[in-house]
């Protein structure tokens, strides 16, 4: 197996972990499949060998990328693609087909969303990235380029616009 074969393996182990995070962060399948080719991109042209922790690796890219495009959105005042999810059809008995179910499933997901499009793109990844992926503070202080205590300030204060409690005023917006 050559090097190129091996970095595509590599890269296709760690693609499911790639989409959840970016899917979670981005709100949209196509700007979740974007950001994860962008990795690949981004990996074909490094020199992979020299990468100790490839997964910790894409993570980083990965949120990154993610990052920029929440902020090109932002500075465009753009929404995510994916805004609108079908109604929940009750079937003649009063119940639920296994369909409707899974609608509803997936838009406990979509409310999510929705709650995530309210917090900075700072914020959604420090919150998305330690509360649903559980990657350590020291990790997500060096996607965003800041301390660990500035990371655990942005999942913190995500979490608190996450439940609905005000935030507290902030002296700064960046970390």
């Amino acid at each position: 197996m050559d090097d190129r074969d091996w970095m595509a393996q590599r890269f296709q182990e760690n693609r499911p972990h790639l989409r959840a995070i970016a899917y979670r962060m981005l709100g949209s399948i196509a700007e979740a499949e974007d950001a994860v080719q962008e990795a690949w991109l981004r990996l074909s042209s490094s020199d992979a060998k020299s990468i100790e922790n490839l997964a910790g690796w894409l993570t980083t890219v990965t949120g990154r990328i993610c990052l920029d495009i929440l902020r090109q959105r932002k500075s465009r005042r753009e929404q995510s693609l994916d805004t609108q999810m079908p109604e929940p059809v009750l079937n003649g008995e009063g119940g639920m087909d296994p369909e409707d179910e899974m609608l509803i499933a997936d838009s406990v997901g979509f409310a999510l969303l929705v709650v995530l499009e309210a917090l900075s793109p700072q914020e959604r990844l420090a919150f998305v990235l330690h509360d649903m992926f559980d990657v350590p503070f020291a990790e997500i202080a060096s996607i965003l380029g800041g301390s660990q205590e500035a990371a655990r300030q942005l999942a913190s204060r995500g979490r608190r616009r996450v439940r609905g409690a005000p935030a507290p005023a902030r002296p700064h917006e960046s970390c």
